[in-house]
């Protein structure tokens, strides 16, 4: 069975920092590109930040510079360490695994980050 499971969401001050995880299990994570997606109310999902299974990475540029998306295949767990945090910032934090190995996308069940003083 694939769990993708977020942690390390919360309420935030703007300028603040988060680490979110997200620890993966029942993929072939080492040959996973894993990636985090965030959906503002009214909004569509929009892609945050991607990195591949050899480890290269891509961010949406509104948090380039920000934010940083790493892997740790030991633990197959993803992080995203998010700083100088913004109002805009506020939304649903989702992680997603592609399996390239069995050619299959998936979602955790989201995570809550709100930037507000």
């Amino acid at each position: 069975q694939v769990q993708l499971v977020e942690s390390g969401g919360g309420l935030v001050q703007p300028g603040g920092s988060l680490r979110l995880s997200c620890a993966a299990s029942g993929i072939n994570f080492n040959f996973a590109t894993m990636a985090w997606y965030r959906q503002a109310p009214g909004k569509q999902r929009e892609l945050v930040a991607r990195i591949t299974s050899g480890g290269s990475t891509d961010y949406a540029d509104s948090v380039k510079g920000r934010f940083t998306i790493s892997r740790d295949n030991a633990k197959n767990t993803v992080y995203l360490q998010m700083d100088s945090l913004k109002p805009e910032d506020t939304a649903v934090y989702y992680c997603n695994a592609y399996d390239r190995l069995s050619r299959r996308n998936y979602w955790g069940q989201g995570t809550q980050v709100t930037v507000s003083s």
